[in-house]
């Protein structure tokens, strides 16, 4: 299973561990990912999705994993996640851009 966030693509780091003595050596930095069950209201169903705790906040945030599937970009989602965001805009409806004209 990758070390990646479903929702945000936060992946694994690299960088150095630096001794006492200056040495440094090769380590990684994981992100901190946790196994999250969402509620999606437009779907009427739970989804089970491997996110950083940071995604979790901004989900929170932006007013449930609905809200957040629509506002997200696709190219960052999953393809587990950017099915989910295609169900949720074919039920909910897309939300229209209208552009003013001027």
């Amino acid at each position: 299973m990758s070390r990646r966030c479903e929702l945000t693509a936060k992946g694994p780091q690299v960088g150095h561990k630096v001794s006492h003595s200056n040495i440094k050596t090769k380590r990684r930095f994981l992100p901190n990912l946790a196994n999250v069950t969402f509620i999606s209201d437009a779907l009427g169903c739970n989804v089970r999705l491997r996110v950083s705790t940071n995604a979790l906040k901004s989900v929170d945030h932006n007013g449930g994993l609905d809200a957040y599937l629509l506002k997200a970009k696709a190219d960052v989602l999953s393809p587990r996640a950017l099915e989910l965001k295609r169900a949720i805009e074919k039920k909910v409806g897309k939300p229209a851009f209208v552009k003013k004209a001027s």
